[in-house]
């Protein structure tokens, strides 16, 4: 008997060793915090994993896909150069498809299986909300390309985005209409089921009162409706000068042959940066319009010109505007890691505060309060290069007020 409980005394004894060795709560080198990520999160042997949540299909797939290559696109060329603390950086995709349940679903899976030190995502506004609440909580660094709508950064410091707020983005296009286009009066359609939408309409709507305009006329629709023609009847009937279309290309494209068909054939056509990617998806109806973006891929500025020849050589196709914004925003996370020297994301969130740099989408430096970056307004106009194919050229710029 004696000889057996010394044997099992020995085989305890060597569990509780093995345990301690195989970190099963005994390594005192890595803080953790119960509410957000340990220092080693994201960071295992020789590569460090970043998150991207994108609408890879879906209505607006063409902005899902191509921010996905860019963000690839830039990791490859990260690596290339020696990756970050000397490790691989490594990108895991989701798509949400543009909707805010599968969203929140690509969240959990990013931070609580793949372990991801940050997030390049959501998309749109909609899809960013639906989880900045819960990245704050979990201290998860959150860089969102495209979401412009205001409150997107409000959840707390760990929230940031490489574009533009609606309040700049809508004011602008009102001040580009009436000291540029000359507008007295404007009409607005929008979708009122949208953040996206709602915001950019508001803050047009108010700026182009404040600038002079005299009359603004509006209609709303709901995500999904086809048929505008008893909306653009009334607008219509108040003979605006121009009519500002708050939404994305799928729903533009589709008004915009509706417009000039009820008979509104000389009135200027101007929306956003969700009209990215119409001039695939237009045709002459779209000619002589105008949206705000956050880039012109025809400029002759040097970081965009290296950006579109190399993404047009690897997917050959130029690159819209979200796909520039998730390509930089991959830059200034992978430079905030380098710069804090490590993979906490306390020192990674102060790293990213000191960003002071021109990117592909301008010169980006973070407001301090909001983390929303300090840049201009690139203004497209939609032309016909000499083959007949509708162009996104450059129509001039907006710098912040």
């Amino acid at each position: 008997m004696f000889k057996r409980l010394l044997a099992l005394l020995v085989v305890v004894v060597m569990s509780v060793s093995l345990l301690a060795g195989c970190g099963g709560g005994g390594n005192t080198n890595t803080p953790t915090n119960t509410t957000g990520a340990a220092e080693s999160t994201g960071a295992t042997g020789d590569t460090i994993t970043i998150g991207t949540i994108q609408p890879i299909s879906g209505a607006i797939s063409a902005y899902g896909t191509q921010s996905r290559d860019a963000i690839q696109m830039a990791v490859d060329e990260i690596n290339q150069k020696g990756g970050v603390l000397g490790k691989k950086l490594k990108v895991v995709v989701e798509d949400d498809e543009n909707t805010p349940e599968k969203t929140v679903n690509a969240f959990k899976k990013l931070v609580t299986q793949d372990k991801v030190i940050g997030i390049i995502g959501a998309l749109t506004s909609k899809c960013s909300l639906a989880i900045t609440k819960e990245a704050q909580q979990r201290k998860v660094i959150m860089i969102s390309p495209s979401s412009t709508n205001d409150t997107v950064t409000d959840a707390g410091d760990y929230i940031f985005k490489a574009c533009y707020n609606d309040s700049f983005q809508g004011p602008s296009v009102a001040k580009f209409a009436i000291e540029t286009l000359k507008a007295k009066t404007a009409a607005v359609m929008f979708d009122n089921t949208n953040d996206y939408s709602v915001g950019l309409k508001d803050s047009f709507k108010k700026k182009f009162m404040e600038l002079g305009g005299t009359k603004v006329v509006e209609e709303s629709y709901a995500t999904g409706d086809k048929d505008f023609n008893a909306q653009l009847t009334k607008l219509k009937a108040s003979n605006p000068d121009v009519l500002f279309i708050s939404d994305y290309y799928p729903t533009v494209s589709l008004m915009a042959k509706q417009i000039r068909n009820v008979g509104m054939d000389k009135v200027v056509l101007l929306g956003g940066d969700g009209w990215d990617e119409i001039t695939n998806n237009a045709g002459d109806e779209v000619v002589g319009s105008y949206y705000s973006n956050h880039y012109a891929p025809y400029s002759d500025d040097k970081e965009v010109k290296d950006f579109v020849s190399k993404y047009q050589t690897k997917f050959n196709v130029v690159p819209n505007a979200l796909a520039a914004l998730a390509y930089d925003s991959t830059y200034i996370l992978a430079d905030a890691i380098q710069k804090a020297g490590s993979t906490d994301p306390e020192k990674i969130k102060a790293a990213m505060l000191e960003t002071n740099k021109k990117f592909v989408t301008g010169s980006i430096k973070f407001d301090p309060n909001t983390r929303v970056p300090i840049k201009a307004i690139t203004m497209v106009k939609i032309e016909k290069d000499s083959s007949g194919k509708l162009i996104a050229a450059f129509g001039g710029t907006i710098n912040p007020q």
